[in-house]
């Protein structure tokens, strides 16, 4: 890569650390897509994606944990199936064509029930705890996705928590952060093991994600009402399914 494509594919890690990261997300999707746009190898986009979701989400769970959004009751049972299996995931590589159209369509479908999904409603039905049995089973299931596909989970997780009604807006948001966190390391060290590569620029990319992390985090965990976090979660998802989907 010239000096003119790491500048501008930092630009756009920094922006979508930014819009991801106010929402508790750690921005693997969007990294893999501007990656992808940029010609980058499938070797190294996977590692590298998720050392700087290892990053980003670091600074989410902080500062979401420190704004009182963080629920250990609600975290532990999804991350104690999800850390092994993301680290096999991690470690295997599929042909993804069919199942990448399937899961985009499925974040497509989830944005627009969110977008379209009432706060009264929204907040009203997020009164009951999640049942131990489907909070480990979908968590596991989570887990080998976000290892297979270079992704910390939170995509997959957030959705099904507001539209189960298993927590409200702020505390998916800080649990998903934690959430993305573990899978992100586990999925990386999995993916290591196959002497994956990482991308000269990647310092510079790590420094562009830490910037866009500090400001997404700042304004989703403290200044952003629960409409806007779940507009602006939404839109992620759209994000995230249309890269799913094309790239």
């Amino acid at each position: 890569m010239n000096t003119t494509d790491v500048i501008i594919l930092s630009l756009l890690i920094l922006a979508a650390a930014a819009l991801y990261s106010s929402v508790g997300h750690a921005g693997a999707s969007g990294y893999l897509a501007a990656m992808a746009l940029f010609g980058l190898a499938p070797a190294t986009m996977k590692p590298a994606a998720l050392c700087l979701n290892v990053l980003v989400a670091t600074i989410a769970t902080f500062r979401f944990r420190r704004a009182g959004c963080f629920h250990w009751p609600l975290f532990w049972p999804f991350a104690v199936a999800s850390l092994p299996l993301a680290f096999v995931g991690g470690a295997i590589t599929l042909p993804t064509t069919i199942y990448k159209q399937v899961v985009g369509l499925t974040l497509l479908y989830a944005a627009v029930r969110l977008f379209l999904y009432t706060r009264a409603k929204a907040e009203a039905a997020a009164t009951r705890p999640a049942p131990l049995a489907a909070a480990v089973l979908s968590g596991g299931l989570i887990g080998l996705l976000s290892g297979l596909t270079g992704v910390g989970g939170g995509i997959f997780l957030s959705p099904l928590l507001l539209l189960m009604g298993w927590a409200d807006t702020r505390r998916t948001a800080g649990v998903s952060a934690a959430f993305i966190l573990v899978n992100s390391i586990a999925g990386l060290l999995g993916n290591l093991t196959n002497q994956q590569t990482l991308p000269p620029a990647l310092p510079y990319f790590a420094l562009a994600a830490i910037g866009g992390g500090v400001i997404g985090s700042e304004f989703g965990s403290r200044r952003l009402a629960n409409v806007t976090i779940r507009r602006l979660l939404a839109v992620v998802l759209v994000v995230a399914g249309v890269k799913m989907i094309f790239v």
